[in-house]
């Protein structure tokens, strides 16, 4: 009886990140064994070992390639030459969407990662570059004169932190994509139009319909 082929490398690597992400997510860094992991991608301890020193070492790799995940999925939605409003539904429908379809990593980025000592700024790097996007979204539809830099990146960074807690709600099934988006592109376009009004009272920020 032949013997079944050995999985490349880069397969078997996967299939471990895959089973550390479930585990992950259901229980946590400090409660998630090794051991749990290993069995859940079926494989021996030792195997997990060689491929991955450490459960801080796994837990990186995690992070790693699910904040590029992320990253990529909005990049792939962001269109400089799209209006701004049009814009706007299509990021935050694309973030939303992508939280929906993958919960599990969504817990583990929100969640886990960003409650957990020494690991919390892996997930900053992904979040500094959705809020650099959102930045240049506001900066270029904002009209009012005198708006600064700084208006631009606080109004994304609020931006974004409230889609953070808008979307823990989406992965947990609590809200519909429809009706989230709908709120968030709500919250969205009257932060826009806010931008800069502190320079020129009465003054809409930014164009719109």
């Amino acid at each position: 009886m032949p013997r079944p082929k050995r999985l490349p490398r880069a397969v078997r690597e996967q299939q471990m990140l895959d089973a550390a992400i479930t585990e992950f997510s259901e229980t946590g860094f400090s409660d998630t064994s090794m051991d749990a992991i290993a069995a859940r991608a079926a494989i021996s301890k030792p195997m997990l070992y060689l491929y991955y020193g450490s459960k801080d070492e796994l837990f990186t790799a995690c992070i790693t390639r699910e904040s590029g995940r992320f990253i990529e999925a909005m990049s792939t939605g962001f269109d400089p030459d799209m209006r701004q409003r049009e814009q706007a539904r299509v990021l935050v429908r694309e973030f939303l969407r992508y939280v929906h379809e993958h919960a599990q990593s969504w817990r583990v980025l929100y969640r886990v990662a960003s409650g957990t000592a020494g690991f919390a700024g892996a997930v900053t790097g992904a979040r500094a570059q959705i809020t650099e996007m959102i930045t240049d979204l506001i900066r270029r539809g904002t009209t009012v004169e005198g708006a600064s830099d700084v208006d631009f990146e606080l109004t994304a960074v609020a931006l974004v932190g409230a889609a953070e807690a808008v979307a823990d709600r989406v992965s947990e099934g609590d809200v519909s994509i429809d009706a989230a988006t709908d709120l968030l592109l709500g919250i969205t376009w009257r932060g826009l139009k806010g931008v800069g009004t502190h320079v020129a009272d009465g003054v809409p920020a930014a164009d719109g319909d």
